[in-house]
């Protein structure tokens, strides 16, 4: 199996949650140090990862290989390309720790943004980024909802599809939002966000607005997700987060991300109307402040 668009440590990091724990292991081994890793053989593999090479091979296999060497191969590559894309950063290695300075943490911290971004952009199914622009030009209103730092994504959305005269809701509360979905039909569509896509919250808003009628889009990093599964639509991240996972950082960026590929593919489709919107709301705004300054 070729490097496709989608490269082997994309495949192995959004697998993570279904994997067993023999499996997860191997996995944490080549996103942990992938260089290393790919050196290794079967027998070296399953002896670090405490497992058995019939593990080992029921991995590689279901990350879609046939033969080890192959695995290794694509490894290999997406290594390479990893080391292109961050040629320009700073030289830095594992996680954020306890003993890291202020520099080596805003190096890291860089390092995972940049790649979370990369590897998005790598991974974006661009027929599903297309049916979502789509559905949003089409629609008569536009529901959008998360929780905690998939909150303020959700209302980045709503905020700039508003700029462009879109008919935008976003909702913090989780009563509100699925009271709010109940309401909608099949002219309404919902917009939901949650990195693990399993936010119990955020998966029932989706399936009450497809009960509704509407139509559903899912912005999450793991396509068999339970959101994923109450959606039209999905828009898979292809995020890295470190032990500071609950800050939301590749998460959110790699978020943003595609938010803004959606509403930039919303605007440029309806071209004239969204410069003209964008130029009126600019206008009113630096209006307001010009004349407060004076």
């Amino acid at each position: 199996m070729g490097e496709d668009a989608e490269t082997v440590l994309i495949r192995i990091r959004a697998a993570m949650p279904a994997l067993r724990p023999s499996e997860r292991r191997i996995a944490e081994e080549f996103t942990g140090d992938p260089a290393a890793a790919a050196n290794l053989s079967i027998a070296e593999l399953a002896a670090r990862c405490e497992t058995s090479t019939t593990s080992v091979v029921r991995f590689y296999q279901r990350m879609g290989y046939a033969h080890y060497k192959d695995f290794r191969i694509d490894l290999t590559r997406a290594v390479a390309r990893e080391e292109l894309a961050t040629s320009s950063l700073p030289e830095v290695s594992g996680d954020i720790d306890r003993h890291d300075s202020l520099e080596g943490i805003v190096s890291k911290v860089a390092m995972n943004e940049t790649l979370s971004i990369a590897d998005t952009a790598r991974a974006l199914d661009m027929g599903a980024l297309g049916e979502a622009v789509a559905l949003l030009l089409g629609a008569r209103r536009i529901d959008t909802f998360g929780v905690g730092a998939s909150a303020l994504v959700g209302f980045d959305l709503q905020q700039k599809l508003s700029r462009i005269g879109r008919t935008a809701i976003n909702w913090h509360d989780a009563h509100s939002a699925w009271t709010s979905a109940a309401t909608l039909d099949g002219t309404c569509v919902a917009v939901a966000v949650s990195h693990t896509g399993a936010t119990t919250d955020t998966v029932e808003f989706l399936a009450i607005a497809r009960a509704s009628g509407a139509s559903t889009v899912a912005i999450t990093n793991f396509r068999e997700s339970p959101l994923a599964g109450a959606a039209d639509v999905t828009l898979t991240t292809a995020a890295r987060e470190t032990r500071f996972r609950s800050g939301a950082l590749g998460s959110r960026i790699a978020q943003l991300m595609v938010v803004d590929c959606l509403f930039t593919g919303v605007a440029q489709a309806s071209y004239d109307a969204s410069m003209e919107a964008l130029r009126n709301t600019y206008a009113v705004v630096h209006d307001r402040t010009a004349h407060k300054r004076g």
